[in-house]
């Protein structure tokens, strides 16, 4: 068990100076206690806030970012209706997604969650539906690209919730697959195989979580959701991404993907919805009363021209919401809050969205939306600075230039909408130090296993 002492902290009631915090064998955090002594702590050399969940990953995709930035010949663009989309990249998306080996995918995953980690992300939700060998047979162990997903995350100390995705057709209700799409499909059987492939493989981790993910309306049928959805922990899918997707729900359904979920599926506090970018009001408000989540990945979401989300509406309505980095074109908590911020304030043509009469720091209340929500869709004690939570913590510089001669509230918005650089300097992850001086304690190892991965993918 080691404790530590940090000057300043964020607890769930607000700012505490001169905080000692105990932890647990298990990683949790003992107990937390303002006004005390540092004797026999370890100090956190800095502003000390809690961990932030990332509550949706494809991990694989790190390794395509940048890849397919450059315009789509003449053909691709046609066959997807005329311009670069989210549809045309899905095309580069498969051509790429065929060269993995299970080794190529614990390398990069292992890469990605390090640098998750320097930027303040200390748990991870990896929406996983790359299951299969290239030619979509199953492995010996049906789990192993899972598995190989749990086994980064236990080298780099970050925690995670791994969602196993069913991926079934290739359109809704039911449509035939497309090539592209072999190592992602399974029937019930073999997901289930998958599912408890994992769970045999987290007994007894504190560190590591479970639940379901049915990849979208595009890939399971009604009869797969309500199988799955009598799960008793987190489920997640992909819902109302892009306006095709939409029209396309619509025309087989005669609903828009969040109010057809809302109507079919019993809606919950279990359920996290990836994306609702495209929302009516009444859907946003409906969602909000369910108690789900709206997971929000503003980096991807601008990456891929989905849109933007509704913020306004669905924040008035008390819905809750957390932030994934999906595609990983970013890695940063502070980016994907700035980035759904200043989306607001580019739509509405108004600053300070994210805020109101009584809570007028928009990165404080983006900070402990992403806590609240991504606790919730993750499945595990992970929401804050308190006993029984997992041991999350995350150090900021404040000499750093960006938040200098800023304290509380303000530093925070100062993190979030100031500068390039990255003001974490320490991160405990689960009660241990992994990130120390900025760096991940195993960096340059997890740097060069991933270079290798990366000359491989590109042979």
């Amino acid at each position: 068990m080691t404790d530590y002492f940090a000057p300043v902290a964020l607890l769930p009631q607000g700012w505490a100076r001169d905080v000692r915090i105990a932890t647990d064998a298990t990683g949790s955090i003992a107990s937390v206690t303002p006004g005390a002594s540092a004797d026999g702590a370890e100090r956190l050399p800095g502003v000390t806030i809690p961990g932030l969940p990332n509550l949706h990953s494809h991990a694989f995709q790190r390794a395509m970012a940048g890849h397919a930035e450059r315009r789509s010949p003449p053909e691709a663009r046609t066959a997807e209706g005329g311009a670069d989309s989210f549809w045309t990249w899905r095309q580069t998306m498969y051509r790429f997604v065929g060269r993995f080996s299970p080794e190529d995918a614990e390398a990069v995953a292992a890469q990605l969650y390090a640098e998750c980690l320097e930027w303040g992300f200390t748990s991870i939700a990896e929406f996983h539906y790359l299951h299969h060998q290239p030619d979509g047979t199953p492995y010996a162990d049906p789990a192993e690209m899972a598995l190989r997903h749990l086994a980064a995350a236990r080298r780099t100390g970050i925690g995670i919730t791994l969602l196993p995705s069913l991926y079934r057709h290739g359109g809704i209700f039911g449509k035939d697959p497309v090539p592209g799409q072999r190592r992602f499909l399974n029937d019930l059987d073999g997901f289930w195989r998958i599912v408890e492939g994992v769970r045999g493989a987290i007994a007894g981790d504190p560190q590591a979580g479970l639940g379901l993910a049915p990849h979208s309306l595009r890939a399971v049928t009604p009869e797969m959701l309500r199988e799955l959805s009598s799960f008793a922990g987190p489920i997640h899918i992909h819902a109302a991404e892009q306006r095709r997707e939409v029209a396309e729900c619509l025309d087989a359904t005669g609903a828009r993907p969040v109010q057809w979920l809302l109507d079919n599926l019993p809606l919950d506090a279990r359920w996290c919805l990836i994306h609702c970018t495209h929302m009516t009001e009444q859907e946003a408000t409906s969602l909000a009363r369910s108690g789900a989540v709206a997971g929000l990945c503003p980096s991807t979401e601008a990456s891929l021209g989905d849109g933007i989300f509704g913020l306004p509406a669905y924040r008035a309505a008390g819905g809750r919401l957390g932030f994934g980095t999906d595609s990983h074109v970013g890695t940063s908590p502070r980016d994907e809050m700035r980035q759904l911020e200043t989306s607001q304030r580019l739509a509405l043509q108004e600053r300070s969205v994210a805020t109101d009469a009584e809570h007028p720091w928009p990165g404080r209340n983006l900070v402990e939306a992403a806590l609240r929500g991504g606790a919730q869709a993750s499945g595990r004690p992970i929401a804050g600075i308190a006993p029984g939570q997992r041991a999350d913590l995350v150090v900021l510089d404040p000499d750093h230039p960006a938040l200098f001669g800023r304290q509380d509230d303000e530093l925070l918005d100062a993190w979030v909408f100031s500068g390039q650089g990255n003001p974490v300097t320490q991160v405990v992850a689960g009660g241990r130090i992994v990130v120390r001086d900025g760096r991940h304690i195993h960096a340059p190892a997890l740097a060069a296993e991933f270079r290798a991965a990366m000359r491989r993918l590109a042979a």
